[in-house]
């Protein structure tokens, strides 16, 4: 049995994507009887203790907690340069080496100091996304041949087609608001088409506005509400400009609701062809896919659920202890 120790940091964060990943696998490492899992974390939400842990913790004393381990998985790009034992490193996207603008000045720096060395000196990268891996392979030069792709996937005991759905006729956004969902102008075509959008998400950077007459902002629902949501939205429109997999788009297949999302991303190669694809930059675009969504309601719905069925934690926590094998001593 290989002990392993897993970087839960990210759950004192948010309930966002990554929290999400960490949930997901821990829970499907949990079934196996092949795996040890050790969770690790120090400090609170802070920005303080955050930036604390980023330059102290991960390089430093993480190390130190993981020395008796037989692997040491750091679930985000935070991760020490050195170690005592093999270190398998998450990617889960390079949104902040492909698109700086889009970021925070720390985050900015952190990923210009650390990011690119972290990945190079890892053991095993695994992408969530074979996106995400050939963006490892361009922007950090890791040979393919050291990363892993093993999918995120989604709760199938909360997100699900039975349950309660949101009354109204409205299009739903799901996400963070910051610079790369895209929200401006899904605003603005969802104007043009006259359709209330409602916003689901906490709030972020980049002064990111939804007022709007037709906008209702939720804040950040909790996964019960958000499955309420998502069964009574019409269609998710999900235009983000990038990002490593797209957990909403899934999501929302599994709860029967069409997806509208961008083509020639990570969210493509998640939803294949069971979802309206548009181009993130044009209004229009989106406009229009929005509009083929909805008349095509019920045969995106069963195409959603059928593409659904394909991701699972058990097959991530499957994919991921091959990682560990390949690098434990």
């Amino acid at each position: 049995m290989l002990t392993v120790g897993v970087d839960v940091a990210p759950l004192v964060l948010d309930t966002a994507g990554t929290a999400r990943y960490v949930n997901g696998l821990l829970g499907g490492l949990g079934a196996r009887s092949d795996v040890d899992v050790r969770p690790l974390s120090w400090g609170g939400a802070g920005r303080v203790t955050a930036a604390v842990r980023d330059v102290v913790w991960y390089p430093g004393l993480l190390p130190l907690q993981a020395r008796r381990l037989d692997v040491l998985h750091c679930t985000t790009f935070r991760a020490p340069i050195r170690a005592h034992v093999p270190v398998v490193v998450t990617v889960h996207d390079l949104a902040v080496v492909r698109h700086p603008e889009l970021f925070t000045a720390w985050t900015r720096g952190y990923a210009r100091t650390l990011l690119l060395p972290v990945l190079r000196a890892a053991d095993r990268v695994v992408a969530v996304s074979a996106f995400t891996k050939r963006e490892v392979e361009e922007l950090a030069g890791v040979r393919a041949e050291r990363i892993s792709v093993a999918a995120n996937a989604a709760s199938t005991d909360v997100f699900t087609p039975d349950g309660p759905a949101a009354a109204g006729e409205y299009v739903l956004a799901v996400g963070t608001l910051e610079p790369r969902k895209n929200l401006p102008r899904l605003i603005e075509a969802t104007r043009r088409l006259g359709v209330e959008l409602r916003v689901a998400g906490a709030r972020g950077w980049g002064s990111v506005d939804v007022e709007a007459p037709h906008v209702r902002w939720l804040g950040r629902p909790g996964d019960a509400e958000l499955a309420s949501l998502l069964r009574g939205a019409r269609c998710l429109a999900y235009p983000s400009l990038y990002e490593g997999f797209g957990i909403p788009v899934l999501e929302a297949m599994l709860c029967g609701t069409p997806v509208v999302t961008s083509e020639g991303s990570a969210m493509e190669e998640v939803a294949g062809e069971a979802a309206e694809l548009v181009d993130p930059r044009d209004v229009d675009s989106i406009a229009t896919g929005i509009e083929r969504a909805l008349g095509r309601r019920e045969e995106l719905r069963a195409a959603g659920l059928a593409r659904a069925r394909r991701f699972s934690w058990d097959a991530t926590a499957a994919a991921v202890v091959a990682a560990y094998r390949e690098v434990a001593r």
